[in-house]
């Protein structure tokens, strides 16, 4: 299979192993890990104890580490580290248009639209179609065949077109009837015997047109099929739904307990993990220079006593969900957590009451300024169609294996994991549990939450199989309200919004440390420094005015009365919005934990309904 390099790339959301994408020569498919390649010496891995025991857990491989994405370097003796993109796909449209044929086989009028032909890559020379001594320019063809497994390929255009029955091996040509790009005015023809089918009928959800899936995984390399009982179904390479990585993030928290420990977890995964199970490797461990450095003056009795605290730890971590740990260390900055220092981690400091009261900060009990964090991102796999993101609590769904759509795997044999890390700041408000409780009580609140429940069931009705539970009416007014504080802070703070970024955290009252706790968090990450510039903590001390306009703006939407009055219900095109639209409440998806879905503007402001369950009162 032909192919070639392309330079890393962090965005993992956007072009991870087996995204497609566009470049100047052509288009190509993004290799799997087995075709990633680092520089010789040692592998640039990403430490994060949370995120790699949760990992582990889930592919049940004590092994598995993170890395970053090959740096690019134009240094020679570097060993060209890179990824390796394989051209995809291999059917090519000729770019010359001919009129199209009417039924008595003369040319249409121009206006009548036109047609072009299709043409494998086993036609091709040096890149260009040979029709007799006219040599054409020919572009990728825009539109694949997937199933919901993932996988993906060519169309077999000879059989969509006579029907999986043979053909008559007649050149194909694909018919446009009209500008417009339609799938409707889209036909595939051919020339031999006149044949035609509209490519209308291969989209049509629950189609059979083109065919079961072949299991093919071209991201993995030429010969990489598996078996699968699903029926493709077409795609457009270039579409929103063809492509959405699923990833795990965690915020690195600091240790309180031993400063010993710190230096314990940077070498867990360098050796100390086997001190766990035999405590006279020790001794040996000890012998390692990178290992000996770092413990030189610990004596050995606090070193096994910090490894069996961590692993202990490392337990702990797969069975609490990733957000419980993350809020407990937000809400214990009282005062102040982790260490001020320019390459720390984590550095939190509480807000003085004073500055961020008013009467429009309703249940909000403490708010915490976040000068450093740092998040770690680990790319798991991908979804075509429709994507498959973290639950509320933070952790991945475990119920792929009774779903339609099912994640694809981005290695053969996954032993690593991509991972990027990302240091910013952020802004935490923590809310009295009891005021959110009480609030959620009342009789209009109740009644708003059966009203977008109903939504919710409509929506598990089209996805039979799926655990997803209604998150209720406290998750929604959060989340709708880190919305409208994202929007009104980042025409302040300097960073656009789509670089800002929510964490809800309403967590069970089941979870460990009992009771309710509710909370969300606004920061800002990036992989270098621009990520902690400063501006959205210079802004959080300002937090109660810009909540307050925050309010301001939700109370009336350009939209309004329709967002206002929107109530979902069968065939809604939003069954899990309530007042939400992209006038008022939507932000880019970049920026939303939960790819903008669990919105109602109603409970958090009083809008033109008046329907008497918003939670803030009208500033």
């Amino acid at each position: 299979m032909s192919k070639s390099e392309v330079r890393a790339s962090q965005l993992l959301n956007t072009f991870g192993a087996g995204a497609m994408m566009d470049q100047p020569e052509g288009s190509v498919i993004i290799g799997g890990l087995d075709h990633w390649r680092y520089s010789p010496g040692p592998l640039p891995l990403v430490d994060e104890p949370r995120l790699l025991a949760k990992l582990r857990a889930r592919f049940q491989r004590e092994n598995i580490t993170l890395r970053t994405p090959p740096p690019s370097t134009d240094d020679p003796t570097a060993g060209k580290p890179g990824i390796t993109v394989f051209k995809f796909p291999r059917c090519f449209l000729v770019q010359k248009a001919e009129p199209r044929i009417g039924p008595d086989g003369r040319p249409l009028p121009e206006h009548r639209g036109t047609r072009r032909q299709i043409v494998p890559q086993s036609q091709l020379t040096n890149g260009k179609f040979h029709d007799g001594a006219a040599r054409q320019e020919v572009v990728p063809l825009r539109f694949v065949r997937a199933c919901e497994h993932g996988h993906l390929g060519d169309l077999d255009w000879q059989a969509f077109v006579h029907g999986y029955s043979g053909g008559c091996g007649a050149p194909i040509y694909l018919e446009e009837k009209s500008t417009t790009g339609a799938l409707v005015d889209v036909e595939v023809s051919c020339s031999g015997c006149g044949k035609r089918r509209s490519l209308a009928q291969a989209a049509t959800k629950g189609s059979r047109a083109l065919g079961r899936c072949d299991g093919r995984r071209p991201w993995l390399g030429s010969f990489a099929h598996e078996a699968c009982d699903q029926y493709s179904r077409l795609l457009i390479r270039s579409a929103s739904n063809a492509y959405f990585s699923q990833t795990l993030s965690v915020i690195s928290i600091p240790d309180k307990k031993s400063p010993v420990d710190e230096v314990v977890r940077l070498l867990w995964d360098a050796g100390l993990s086997v001190v766990a199970k035999n405590p006279e490797a020790l001794v040996m461990m000890r012998q390692i220079p990178n290992i000996a450095t770092r413990l030189a003056g610990i004596p050995d009795a606090e070193v096994l006593a910090s490894v069996k605290r961590i692993a202990a730890g490392v337990a702990q971590f797969v069975e609490r969900p990733v957000k419980e740990v993350e809020y407990e260390a937000f809400a214990e900055a009282l005062e102040e957590l982790g260490s001020d220092k320019p390459d720390g981690d984590f550095f939190a400091r509480s807000l003085p009451k004073s500055l961020w009261t008013g009467p429009w900060m309703v249940g909000v009990t403490n708010v915490i300024l976040v000068h450093r964090l740092r998040e770690v991102i680990a790319q798991i796999a991908f979804t075509r169609f429709e994507s498959l993101g973290t639950d509320i609590n933070g952790e991945l769904p475990d119920d792929e294996l009774s779903l339609k759509v099912k994640p694809a795997f981005i290695a053969r044999d996954v032993e690593w994991l991509p991972a990027v890390e990302n240091r910013g700041e952020g802004v935490f408000l923590v809310f009295d549990a009891a005021v959110v409780e009480a609030w959620a009580q009342t009789p209009a609140v109740v009644t708003r939450a059966k009203l977008i429940q109903a939504g919710f069931d409509e929506w598990l009705r089209g996805h039979p199989g799926s655990k997803r539970t209604f998150p209720g009416a406290p998750y929604y007014m959060l989340h709708t309200f880190a919305h409208l504080l994202m929007t009104a802070i980042s025409l302040d703070c300097g960073y656009p919004a789509s670089s800002l970024r929510e964490r809800i955290y309403a967590l069970d009252a089941k979870a460990p440390g009992g009771g309710r706790r509710y909370g969300i968090l606004i920061y800002t990450g990036s992989s270098d420094a621009e990520g902690t510039l400063g501006g959205l903590v210079e802004a959080a001390r300002r937090i109660s005015g810009f909540v307050h306009k925050a309010l301001e703006l939700a109370s009336l939407c350009a939209n309004d009365p329709i967002c206002a009055h929107h109530a979902p219900g069968p065939h809604d095109h939003a069954p899990l919005h309530g007042a939400a639209c992209h006038g008022c409440v939507l932000v880019p998806e970049t920026s939303c934990e939960q790819r903008n879905e669990f919105l109602d503007r109603a409970l958090v402001v009083a809008t033109v309904e008046h329907c008497g369950a918003e939670f803030f009162p009208t500033p």
